[in-house]
């Protein structure tokens, strides 16, 4: 198991990465790869130390970002039984077919 590296947030705003707070349960992407015309920015209706919200839309893959969490739990030491399924448990599936084979006995058949 491999000691996690811990970042202030004033540290992981200048470093390019997933990070998870596990107390919030709050996610942060910091990806500088994209570029916003600075001219946007030199009206004056924005202060230099203000966050611009650019989007409510999560740019994010989920299924990549599921995989990046589950392979950091992983190599973190959880183990399989308690990472999150993407199925419904067979239990629950064999439960809902008997239940439906039950309601099938109840039924009068008609003869021809």
């Amino acid at each position: 198991m491999s000691n996690a590296r811990r970042f202030q947030l004033d540290e992981i705003t200048i470093r390019p990465g997933t990070y998870f707070n596990p107390q919030t349960e709050i996610m942060i992407v910091v990806d500088d790869s994209p570029e916003v015309d600075h001219e946007i920015f030199e009206t004056g209706e924005f202060e230099g130390d203000e966050w611009v919200l650019i989007s409510e839309d999560s740019p994010l893959d989920e299924p990549k970002r599921d995989e990046l969490v589950e392979r950091f739990q992983i190599s973190h030491g959880a183990s399989p039984d308690s990472l999150p399924e993407d199925d419904i448990d067979d239990e629950d599936d064999e439960d809902d077919d008997q239940d439906e084979l039950d309601g099938v006995d109840d039924l009068e058949l008609e003869p021809e």
